[in-house]
This record gives structure tokens, sequence and C-alpha cells, in this order.
């Protein structure tokens, strides 16, 4: 398994992970919620005593303190994490308060939009449908 963090600061993290057939991160627990968000390909999950099937387009909730883990068997899986930082929210309650507010006429968008590309499909053996796990 690889991972290649996307994004990080105070308030939390965004990492891609890469699971390899027959590939796992270990039961553990971690102090923040995190969720666990399946893109490409399937494996498995766990949360506590409670094991599933995970595929691509599905998201598994890791709550703070409570063991997890995710693996492959016969498949490979791409995930996103989104890990919070701390429990739930109450570290960040109160520090972004604002208002959005219209537009006034001849008034343009003050956001630039984000420019970007894929950085497409890698060196990857395809994906084999008949390997029993989700695709």
């Amino acid at each position: 398994m690889t991972g290649q963090p996307i994004y990080g600061d105070g308030r939390g993290a965004v990492t891609e992970l890469a699971f390899a057939r027959a590939a796992r991160i270990e039961p553990h627990t971690n102090p923040n919620t995190s969720w666990f968000i399946v893109i490409e390909g399937g494996g498995w999950v766990g949360v506590g005593d409670e094991r599933t099937r995970i595929a691509a387009g599905e998201a598994a909730l890791w709550p703070a303190d409570i063991p997890h883990a995710a693996w492959t068997e016969h498949s490979e899986m791409r995930a996103i994490v989104v890990e919070f930082g701390g429990a739930d929210d109450a570290d960040v309650l109160g520090l972004i308060e604002g208002r959005a507010r219209e537009l006034l006429p001849g008034e343009t968008d003050p956001t630039a939009r984000a420019e970007g590309t894929f950085t497409g499909p890698g060196t990857r053996p395809p994906h084999d449908p008949t390997a029993g796990e989700p695709a």
C-alpha cells in the first residue's frame, strides 16, 4: 500500500491511498474522526467489530478512538481519507464566521477559478473482474 498526502493543516488532512492486491491497513485507533472514501476498485473495511465489503463510490466513517482497518484480497483499491482535527467539530466552532452576500448588478465574482488536469491512468494493470471483489 502507498499513500500520498494531498493537503493538511491544523483542521485536518486529506490523503490518497493506493492498495495493491493483498494490501492492508492494520487495525488501529486515531483520536480524529475520518472518512474512508473509495474512488476506484474495492476491498474490505472494518470499524470496531464490524467488517464489510466496500467499493468505488462508497465511504466508511471511522469514528475517533474506535479501531478501524482497510484491506484488499484479490483486487486493487484507491481511496481518499479525509481526517478531521479532533473527534468532532468542537475545536473549530466559531473559527469561521461570516455570511454570504448577493452580488450587486455589474459586480463580478471575486473568487478565482481553479485550473488543473488529471494525471492519467498510470501504469497499473487493468482490474480483473473475476477476482471476486467489487470493481
